[in-house]
C-alpha cells in the first residue's frame, strides 16, 4: 500500500526579472510504498525542496494532489503535519536553550512528553544533553535537527539535503542514522544532489530537471538500462548526465 501519493504536484512563482510566472514544479507524480527510503535527485533549482515542501504541507499546492498515510495535504495540513517529520536545510533555536530543554519545548508542542536523553542517544549525541546549538560541530547541528524532527514519532520523514557541507566521516555518520531509523520501520523521503548518498541509501529515486521528474526507479536498475547501453560501468551521476545534459552542480 502507498503511503504517500503524489498526483500531478504543480507550483509556479513570479520571476521578478521577466514578471512572468515559472513552474517551479511541473506536473510530478510518484508513488510511495511503506519502510522505503525515496530520493528526490536532481541539481540545485530542479524543484526538490519545493516539492518536499508541498507535502509537508509548508507551500500551498497551485495544482495536482499529495496524500501521506491517506490524508489530503491540502485540505488538512494539520493533520498531515502530525504523522511527519521535517529535517529542513538549516535551522534557527533558541540559543539560550541547551538540546535537552528544546527537545522537550518541541515535544510540548505536539503534547509528547519527550525522554530527551533517549532521543539524542538515537542520533549518538548523549553526551552533549547540555550543550547549546552553536557549540555544536556542523555534523551534530544536522543530527540534531533530525532529533527535532523525531519528537512527534513520524510515520513519514523528510529529510531535504541532509548531508550537504559536512565532511566525509560525518556525512557517512549520517548515512547510518538514516538506515537505522528505516530499519526500524520509519518511511524517509530525502532530497540530494549526491549521487553515491542516493545510490547508498534510497530504494528508489525519481530524478528531477527544471520542474519535472524524467525518470523514475531503483538506483541499480536505472543504472544496469545505461551500462547495457553503453558497455562499460556507470553510476547514477553519468544516468542523470545521459538524461539532461547538466552537470549535478549546475
Amino acid at each position: 500500500m502507498s503511503i504517500v501519493e503524489v498526483i500531478d504536484l504543480q507550483k509556479s512563482y513570479l520571476d521578478p526579472q521577466t514578471k512572468n510566472n515559472f513552474q517551479a514544479v511541473d506536473g510530478v507524480s510518484f508513488l510511495l510504498d511503506e519502510v522505503q527510503i525515496f530520493g528526490i535527485l536532481g541539481p540545485n533549482g530542479a524543484g526538490k525542496t519545493t516539492t518536499l515542501e508541498m507535502i509537508e504541507g509548508l507551500t500551498d499546492i497551485d495544482g495536482g494532489s499529495a496524500c501521506v498515510k491517506g490524508i489530503n495535504v491540502a485540505n488538512n495540513p494539520f493533520q498531515v503535519k502530525e504523522i511527519i517529520g521535517v529535517q529542513l536545510q538549516s535551522n534557527e533555536y533558541f540559543d539560550s536553550l541547551s538540546l535537552e530543554e528544546l527537545l522537550i519545548l518541541f515535544g510540548k508542542l505536539y503534547q509528547n512528553n519527550i525522554d530527551a536523553k533517549d532521543l539524542l542517544g538515537k542520533v549518538d549525541l548523549s553526551e552533549k544533553i547540555n550543550a547549546k546549538p552553536e557549540e555544536l560541530s556542523g555534523g551534530q547541528k544536522q543530527r540534531f535537527s533530525i532529533a527535532c524532527a523525531l519528537v512527534n514519532e513520524p510515520t513519514v520523514l523528510f529529510l531535504d539535503e541532509p548531508t550537504t557541507g559536512l565532511d566525509p566521516q560525518a556525512k557517512h555518520n549520517l548515512w547510518q542514522l538514516i538506515k537505522e531509523l528505516n530499519d526500524s520501520g520509519m518511511t524517509i523521503i530525502l532530497t540530494t544532489h549526491n549521487m553515491e548518498e542516493a545510490e547508498t541509501l534510497c530504494h528508489k529515486v525519481a530524478i528531477m530537471d527544471k520542474g519535472k521528474i524524467i525518470i523514475e526507479g531503483k538506483p541499480l536498475d536505472l543504472i544496469h538500462d545505461i551500462e547495457t547501453k553503453s558497455g562499460k560501468k556507470e553510476n547514477l551521476e553519468t544516468v542523470f548526465l545521459s538524461l539532461t545534459g547538466r552537470d549535478l552542480r549546475d
